[in-house]
């Protein structure tokens, strides 16, 4: 995604930051401390800068995205389908509002490459639209080039060779533009709650 795109749908708020503290801390249970980490399609690294882990890398195509890294995450100015790490070698994947962006080409490359460099019991988290809730504005995002609900998205990481170990699939709202305040307290209380209002996002977790 290139820089006019975060300008236009996609704007820096510092407020997000209480918001993905709170995300971070809901999503530790599967992120063991002395985790590898690796961030695809980091953006304002709200999730690598949050998450507790033992070595953080992010990777954006967008080279502003490096200048929002906290001194402890390494930054590869890449796109996410030209990432390359040793086999066994990552113990957590994440990725937020990202497989929709790609072609079903880059997305097949991309699975491949995250299976073989996840350890043996390494995660695949992700966060998506859901388009089974978010299909009436979903495709109001001008890059969005594919479109899963949570059967779909399932279905294909299970192609992939991935068990689902969590899946969600109300989990947070469309966009973080929503009329919900930005706290870390209610942002906690939300996801821990059994009802998700306004939610048109899954979340997926899936183990190698």
């Amino acid at each position: 995604m290139t820089s006019e795109y975060y300008h236009t749908r996609y704007s820096h708020n510092k407020d997000r930051n209480k918001v993905w503290k709170a995300i971070c801390r809901y999503l530790s249970k599967y992120i063991p401390s002395e985790s590898l980490v690796l961030d695809l399609g980091s953006g304002y690294c709200d999730f690598i800068n949050n998450v507790s882990a033992a070595k953080k890398i992010a990777i954006d195509a967008d080279d502003s995205s490096r200048q929002y890294c906290n001194p402890d995450v390494s930054f590869l100015n890449i796109n996410a389908t030209d990432m390359d790490f040793d086999e066994q070698s990552l113990d957590v994947v994440f990725a937020s509002n990202l497989l929709e962006h790609l072609e079903d080409s880059d997305l097949d490359e991309l699975m491949n490459k995250i299976f073989l460099s996840l350890k043996k019991t390494g995660k695949l988290i992700l966060i998506q639209p859901n388009y089974f809730y978010a299909y009436r504005n979903y495709w109001d995002d001008f890059t969005h080039k594919k479109a899963f609900s949570h059967t779909s998205l399932s279905d294909f990481l299970k192609a992939k060779g991935f068990k689902i170990i969590k899946l969600e699939k109300r989990f947070l709202p469309f966009s973080f533009k929503s009329i919900l305040p930005k706290s870390y307290i209610l942002t906690l209380f939300y996801l821990n709650f059994f009802w998700h209002p306004f939610a048109k996002q899954m979340l997926i977790i899936a183990q190698k």
